[in-house]
Parts: structure tokens; sequence; C-alpha cells
């Protein structure tokens, strides 16, 4: 089974997640801080990451680059309103080999679907739409 791990600090953003992601067959896990995300992701490895940037404890960057330690490789959605203002550390993460792609809250039910078959199923006809 396909695990997906979503940190977000936002309660009403993480039950959109699990409500959109519920008739799923994915085991799905929600963190509220980057350091539980982070917890869980040592304990399990996640297969999806859905990752908020603006947290009070750990920002997403921290996040990502510890993700990255942990389980390298596993593709990070970075899910976040305020991609302005971390577009500098972003690439920085970048240049250091560490990849996530990046979509814009508030994202869709279906968006999320698309997202997370798309990732996990890895099939052509589910491909998130692309935001212009």
């Amino acid at each position: 089974m396909k695990r997906i791990l979503i940190i977000d600090d936002d309660a009403g953003v993480r039950e959109t997640f699990l409500a959109a992601l519920a008739d799923r067959t994915y085991a799905l896990e929600a963190a509220e801080s980057g350091a539980a995300g982070l917890e869980s992701a040592q304990q399990n490895r996640p297969d999806l990451v859905f990752l908020d940037l603006k947290m009070p404890d750990m920002n997403g960057i921290e996040a990502l680059s510890h993700l990255h330690a942990i389980c390298p490789g596993v593709p990070v959605y970075i899910v976040t309103a305020f991609y302005g203002e971390f577009l500098k550390p972003l690439k920085q993460a970048q240049s250091r080999g560490i990849t996530f792609d990046l979509a814009r809250k508030p994202l869709t039910l279906a968006e999320i679907r698309a997202i997370a078959d798309g990732v996990l199923k890895r099939r052509v006809d589910t491909a998130p739409p692309h935001h212009h």
C-alpha cells in the first residue's frame, strides 16, 4: 500500500487532504509540524509527501532538507500560498540536488487526487493540471 504523508500546521488543510484521499487505498498520515512529519517519515517511509512551507516550529525548507536525508528520492509536493517568499531558499535547495514539485494553495480536492494518483500510479492520464 502506498503511503502519503501530509505535513501542515493547519488542521483544516490536513482535513482537506484526508477527505480528498479518503476513498483511495492509500495509507494516510497527517502531521501537524515538520518535526512530527519527519518522525513519521523515519518510522514509515512515505511514497509521497505533501509539505506546507509556512509552519511555526520548522519551516518547509528545513523539513524538505531533512526529508531528503531520511528518504532520498521520495516525491515531495510543496503546497504553499507563500511561494514568492520562499523562492530563494527553494532554488538553493534545488541547487543542492533536492527535488520537489510545487503546488499552490488552495488546492481543490480534484487537484489533490490528481497529484496523488499521478505520482503514485505514474499514469499519464492522471497528470496534475498545469497552473497558469
